[in-house]
């Protein structure tokens, strides 16, 4: 909801809106990891740009669709002069110039239908001084599709877009009442081929029948439970509105059963073009991170939508393992369609194989934060056993004994060029196989298949060792390829965040951070501050997490609080400064502040593991650890004076008393609690 002067828009969004069209070329026999293999050899960059970067940057489709938007033009002087947004019931309001209370417009999208319910009161009633336009996006018309058809008949208004793929989708508004008004608003698609207009119509009149007020009730109900899940507390106004705020986008971007977030999830930038970066699932970064911060905020369900999402998408990447690369098992495509295609992009990371172990890690970590038996079962393990036999059987015996991939990268580094195939396997590829093949045998132990768990921990053992610079004692993009310079990705980095398995080796761990602080931060994104605050965190750097943390809420965000990719303050923080918006930065910040408050990486819980002198005063309920445990605690004056964890299931609490610093090991049984107070 935005807008100035006398007009006042709602922009819509539905995650389910794609024109899923396959560019021509993608069909072709050679398009394969075969001839990706063959080209880089050849060192033959423009026909490989021509087979799997080009289609994707001269070719619309396929791509996420626009919905439109509504609009309010008032000519009764009216004049908008600030919006509000009630996180705690997630209603927004506009408020007027020189108008009382009573003027404001509310709004809020219905919990469980899907409806944008406006009230309007007063002076803002049905025919008094107001137009009601519905614009339907011209863009689309790159797709080759015809005009809308508007729609202007008995209080409705709206249009129906014809695609060039059979679907039929548009927006239908209607207005009732007269001193006290209602607008509803739908955005609606066929799912059949019928026609989705009568049920568009119902959707609507249902919704004005029941009224404002009755919707809304139903709608608080829903989001008083959703914020009664956790709750964090700490010194620092903005960061705690922040973190709101993207607790927040998790409850109204990511239900069970309806597509997960991509990029921008259902707040698709609304600047009369087609969605930025086609609205894809970019899976070298942008979705892992996306989905990072759920599992320590105990938010499953939410975190469930991207993992039910990828998992029903299986037997489309067990189909891409086998055509595209030649194997069993199944990979994820870096850049990908809602139904698992892949849209190509720069080929060394849209098409690297390594990326679903990153995916997988997700699956695996879900497990490790629920201990649920039906989850393993069900899910994570069919999954990560996809991912894992697909890096296995790609996996070729080098002359020193080791087992590399045949092709190697680190996202981003080098861009689309040549140099960006590394020599193999770079830090990246080799810690996500790595994570993919321990993961693999956690699950198979947790499933009592003993020998399972050792054929993978015996693949994990055939991996090199990690690519360190003798230089600096830091971790490497590849072997002789030195951190040397700024850069936005810190993938070389994964086996200190997200994956921890540098949690044992404090030294490689540092050194590897203060390389990347070295080199400075001109090359970095907004997500690259959130990113390395997590990291640092990690480290237990507490007063430089919070630092960067800082610089990320202060100048990479927008005034509503979306991540900005550019600095918005011109501080010298980074080179680049300008302003599209991906979600990514905004949960890597909320998982920044986890980091700070609870870390259970490799099943050793500890308590406010990286607290600064800052945060004297800071306190948590509820938030989660793996193992299956529920722990709150409170800090006061620099000092913990309480703590308590609840299992969720049978269990062994390892623990770092944060007391009296000390390790200690419980025998736990499902429903059990510890409580501590300081005295």
């Amino acid at each position: 909801m935005w807008g100035e002067g006398n007009v006042l828009r709602f922009s819509l969004d539905r995650g389910d809106l794609w024109d899923l069209r396959r560019p021509e070329i993608y069909s072709r026999p050679d398009w394969n990891y075969q001839t990706i293999q063959r080209l880089k050899a050849e060192k033959n960059q423009a026909e490989m740009n021509r087979l799997f970067d080009t289609p994707y940057d001269t070719i619309p489709y396929p791509t996420k669709l626009p919905a439109g938007r509504v609009e309010l033009r008032f000519s009764d002087g009216a004049q908008v002069s600030q919006f509000d947004l009630d996180l705690t019931s997630a209603e927004a309001r506009t408020r007027f110039v020189g108008m009382p209370p009573a003027s404001d417009i509310r709004v809020f999208v219905a919990d469980a239908t899907p409806v944008v319910m406006v009230s309007l009161l007063g002076a803002h009633g049905a025919g008094a001084g107001m137009d009601l336009i519905v614009t339907a996006p011209s863009a689309v018309s790159k797709l080759g599709y015809p005009p809308a058809k508007a729609i202007d008949a008995d209080g409705y208004r709206g249009y129906v877009q014809e695609t060039a793929t059979g679907l039929r989708y548009g927006v239908l508004a209607k207005l009732r009442g007269s001193a006290r008004s209602t607008l509803a608003i739908t955005v609606f698609r066929s799912t059949d081929g019928s026609d989705p207009l009568p049920g568009a119509k119902a959707t609507l009149d249902a919704a004005l029948a029941a009224g404002y007020d009755k919707r809304f009730a139903e709608h608080t109900r829903s989001w008083q439970r959703f914020w009664a899940t956790l709750s964090v507390t700490i010194p620092d106004k903005r960061l705690q509105q922040h973190y709101n705020l993207v607790k927040y986008f998790y409850g109204a971007a990511s239900r069970v059963n309806a597509p997960p977030m991509p990029l921008q999830g259902v707040w698709t930038a609304d600047g009369g073009s087609l969605p930025p970066w086609k609205g894809d699932y970019h899976n070298d970064l942008n979705t892992q991170t996306t989905y990072i911060a759920y599992q320590t905020a105990g938010l499953f369900a939410e975190g469930e939508s991207f993992l039910r999402f990828m998992s029903g998408l299986l037997p489309e990447f067990r189909k891409f393992a086998k055509e595209f690369y030649g194997v069993g098992g199944a990979v994820v495509p870096g850049v990908m369609t809602l139904t698992g295609q892949a849209m190509g992009g720069w080929g060394q990371y849209s098409l690297s194989p390594t990326n679903g172990a990153w995916v997988s890690h997700l699956f695996a970590r879900h497990w490790r934060y629920t201990r649920d038996p039906k989850f393993l079962e069900s899910e994570a393990y069919p999954f990560c056993s996809a991912i894992a036999t697909a890096l296995a059987s790609l996996l070729q015996e080098s002359p020193d004994g080791f087992l590399r991939l045949p092709l190697s990268t680190s996202p981003e580094i080098f861009d689309n060029s040549m140099r960006a195939w590394l020599p193999p396997m770079s830090n990246y590829d080799l810690a996500l196989v790595r994570g993919a093949f321990t993961d693999m045998a956690e699950l198979e132990t947790a499933r009592h298949q003993n020998a399972a768990a050792k054929k993978w921990t015996d693949l994990a053992a055939k991996l090199p060792k990690d690519f360190v610079d003798p230089a600096t004692g830091s971790l490497m993009f590849a072997e002789g390829l030195p951190y040397d310079a700024s850069h936005r990705h810190f993938s070389h980095a994964m086996a200190i965040h997200p994956l921890g398995q540098l949690s044992n080796d404090a030294k490689l761990m540092n050194a590897t951070i203060d390389v990347i602080k070295s080199k400075g931060s001109a090359q970095w994104v907004g997500y690259s501050f959130s990113w390395f605050s997590a990291m640092l965190a990690r480290a237990g750097r507490a007063d430089e997490a919070l630092d960067y943390l800082k610089k990320y809420e202060r100048s990479f965000t927008l005034r509503n609080g979306f991540h900005a990719n550019g600095e918005q303050t011109r501080e010298g923080l980074s080179n680049f400064h300008y302003r599209p918006f991906t979600l990514e930065g905004n949960f890597l910040a909320m998982e920044a502040i986890h980091e700070m408050l609870l870390q259970s990486q490799g099943g050793v819980i500890r308590i406010f593991p990286a607290v600064g002198a800052e945060w004297k005063d800071v306190s948590f309920d509820k938030l989660r650890a793996e193992g299956g445990f529920v722990v709150s605690a409170e800090r006061k004056g620099g000092r913990t004076v309480s703590y308590s964890v609840t299992a969720t299931v049978d269990g062994s609490l390892r623990m770092i008393n944060p007391m009296t610093g000390l390790e200690q090991t419980t025998p736990m049984k499902k429903g059990q609690s510890i409580a501590v107070r300081a005295r």
